[in-house]
């Protein structure tokens, strides 16, 4: 092994890369840049701001969202459309800002609306056949993000997204490609890198959030760590202990999803949830901690019976199907059943709601949150029910969940209130951004590892 492998996988176990104090230094002297595309509202930018990266440019088609990036970031340059529009004017924007600079990094976060990997083979062939369309065309969005990582020629590149990303076929050049290969085959060969699946728990985010992110770089001390650490970037300094629900949420203010109990913005502005219907809450309110009402048991007094068939989800042909054999009536005495049911408009006979097992599903205390979803708000969305509360979560709760709470971000923008759903959907579709900063840290103490040898 090279000695400046050796010399840097060393430095790295013996220096803290969280210490900000080097590392803000090492960012300020060096006047480090960035820039951004697919931007949504800017909540993963928030981990580069956080260790002083200077956003000079970015990019965002929706509105009320680049709206909202405006606010947080005053200072950058916000390109609203549709990149291969305004591709040309972002690239010399950027160039023009550098005036012969380098580019530190260029982050990206391409939509991730229509990926599945779900019979990817069988996909492929279909494709390549001519049977079948390729899917939803914002997934060709890394075609214009290749072609501008080109131009800048940035020291680091991070593309974020969903894992099934990686699989993800689309159409390049009448020749079907998953995205992965795409990347491969068209970045230019200077850059080191690999697309890995992380989990955030695993980093000290309070959720069991999954997430593809590929980091490719040019840097040659980086490299060398890079084929030194098994071909990856995430060292394990990077890791935290997890954290559960219990230390992220539980000392919040209680809320109660009726009416005057269903708020607490004294406390935190966000910090509120909708009123649940009565049906849907008596289900809730039968259902015990980590468990789905699907599974909740007879009520009455005199009964009591806990041998009602309880949910579980069925592998058939190939996908999961939630199970239809669950009773809504107690087997034993015939009394109803505190489980998700609807009147039937066809048989006018009340039946079980088709639904996951994660439907209706109260979280546990002492695990991390499952992922945050932009459904988070409802009740019958994944593991989103509050442990032992009434209700599902607020929003400052999943701003907690996204470690949202360790830095300053505003949602509302020229005095208008945005609306809860939208809210939910920025959240549920951003990367935690202390996870961004960890990686964003780990790249500058690489980057920048003689001036800090021990």
């Amino acid at each position: 092994m090279p000695n400046s492998q050796l010399n840097i996988f060393n430095y790295l176990n013996k220096v803290d890369i969280k210490e900000k104090s080097f590392i803000e230094k090492v960012v300020f002297d060096n006047k480090l840049k960035a820039v951004s595309l697919f931007s949504s509202a800017g909540i993963g930018e928030l981990g580069l701001r956080s260790v002083g990266i200077d956003l000079i440019a970015a990019n965002e088609i929706i509105d009320y969202r680049a709206k909202i990036h405006d606010l947080n970031f005053d200072n950058c340059k916000m390109f609203k459309g549709d990149i291969n529009e305004i591709k040309s004017s972002y690239i010399q924007f950027i160039k023009n800002e550098l005036d012969k600079e380098e580019l530190f990094l260029l982050y990206a976060t391409p939509p991730c609306q229509g990926m599945s990997s779900n019979g990817m083979g069988r996909l492929k062939l279909e494709i390549d056949k001519g049977n079948r369309t390729i899917f939803d065309d914002r997934n060709k969005l890394i075609i214009p993000t290749i072609e501008i990582i080109k131009e800048l020629n940035p020291r680091w590149i991070i593309i974020e997204n969903v894992p099934k990303m990686k699989n993800t076929i689309i159409n390049y050049k009448n020749e079907s490609i998953k995205i992965s290969e795409f990347i491969e085959r068209n970045l230019p060969k200077e850059y080191v890198g690999t697309p890995e699946i992380v989990s955030c728990e695993d980093y000290g985010v309070p959720q069991t959030r999954k997430r593809l992110i590929s980091i490719y770089t040019k840097d040659q001390n980086a490299i060398d760590f890079f084929y030194h650490n098994k071909e990856s970037f995430f060292h394990d300094d990077l890791k935290e202990r997890k954290v559960n629900l219990r230390e992220a949420i539980g000392s919040l203010p209680k809320l109660d999803a009726v009416l005057n109990k269903n708020s607490k913005k004294d406390f935190h502005e966000y910090h509120y949830v909708p009123i649940m219907n009565e049906e849907k809450y008596f289900w809730i309110s039968n259902t015990k901690e980590g468990s789905t009402a699907y599974n909740n048991q007879c009520i009455n007094l005199q009964c009591q019976f806990t041998g009602n068939n309880g949910h579980k989800d069925i592998l058939k042909d190939g996908k999961w199907k939630s199970s239809k054999d669950i009773p809504i009536n107690c087997l034993k005495c015939g009394e109803p059943l505190p489980r998700p049911t609807v009147v039937d408009k066809k048989t006018t006979k009340r039946r079980i709601i088709k639904g996951f097992h994660s439907a209706y599903r109260r979280m546990s205390w002492d695990k991390p949150a499952s992922a945050i979803t932009q459904n988070f708000i409802y009740e019958a969305s994944d593991n989103k029910v509050h442990p032992d509360q009434n209700r599902v979560l607020s929003i400052y709760e999943a701003m907690i969940l996204q470690t949202l709470d360790k830095y300053d971000f505003k949602f509302n923008y020229e005095k208008e209130n945005l609306s809860t759903p939208r809210i939910a959907e920025i959240l549920g579709e951003s990367v935690p951004p202390y996870l961004i900063e960890k990686i964003v840290s780990l790249m500058i103490s690489l980057t920048f590892f003689n001036k800090r040898k021990t």
